[in-house]
């Protein structure tokens, strides 16, 4: 799935010339990598709603800057502190050769089929929700699946436990966390026994 947002050099720049163009309902932004920093500006209501789809944050994006199309990546995004308004863009040029770092989110699936959840009333503990990973452009996963339906009270899965697809690298810097566990829910089994009555 290509996703594709329009964007248009900024010709004035600086801190009045920003605020000018969010009054006018666009936001100010940066392109970076692979050649000299763009200052551009994409439309607010186009980019609120892209924003909204988990994977314009974890794709590789097709920028139509002034109608010519280049291969992008969201880095970073701010937002204001209480309204629900983009202030401002970073975004990294890429290109096929070279590999990425990029965070992706994780989705977690088969926790009601997890024996620690279905057999012993667990609850599963998401400890991470995206990983950091690194790969070629065009091998880049929207998303990491975690299955949990194997997974017993008590137990956990690390990042080493999950499986990624070819050419894509889990950057954790030398350790190997915890992404989900299935916490014991204590009195769980008194409270069984005491709701069970005795053979007569």
């Amino acid at each position: 799935m290509t996703i594709q947002f329009n964007a248009k050099t900024r010709e004035k720049q600086g801190t009045s010339a920003s605020r000018r163009l969010r009054r006018a309902g666009s936001v100010p932004a940066i392109v970076y990598g692979a050649g000299a920093p763009v200052q551009i500006e994409v439309d607010h209501n186009e980019i609120y709603h892209a924003l909204r789809n988990e994977a314009f944050h974890a794709s590789v994006l097709t920028m139509l800057l002034d109608g010519a199309a280049q291969s992008v990546i969201l880095k970073d995004t701010q937002w204001h502190p209480y309204k629900q308004q983009v202030l401002h863009l970073d975004f990294q040029r890429v290109d096929a050769t070279h590999k990425i770092h990029v965070k992706v989110p994780l989705h977690f699936i088969n926790a009601d089929l997890a024996p620690g959840v279905k057999l012993d009333g667990g609850m599963v503990a998401h400890q991470i929700t995206e990983l950091d990973l690194e790969c070629l452009p065009a091998e880049l996963p929207e998303f990491i699946e975690v299955d949990l339906k194997n997974l017993a009270s008590g137990q956990s899965i690390h990042v080493s436990n999950l499986v990624l697809p070819q050419g894509v690298k889990a950057l954790t810097h030398g350790e190997d966390p915890v992404v989900a566990s299935i916490l014991a829910v204590r009195g769980g089994e008194e409270a069984a026994a005491e709701e069970t009555p005795p053979a007569a």
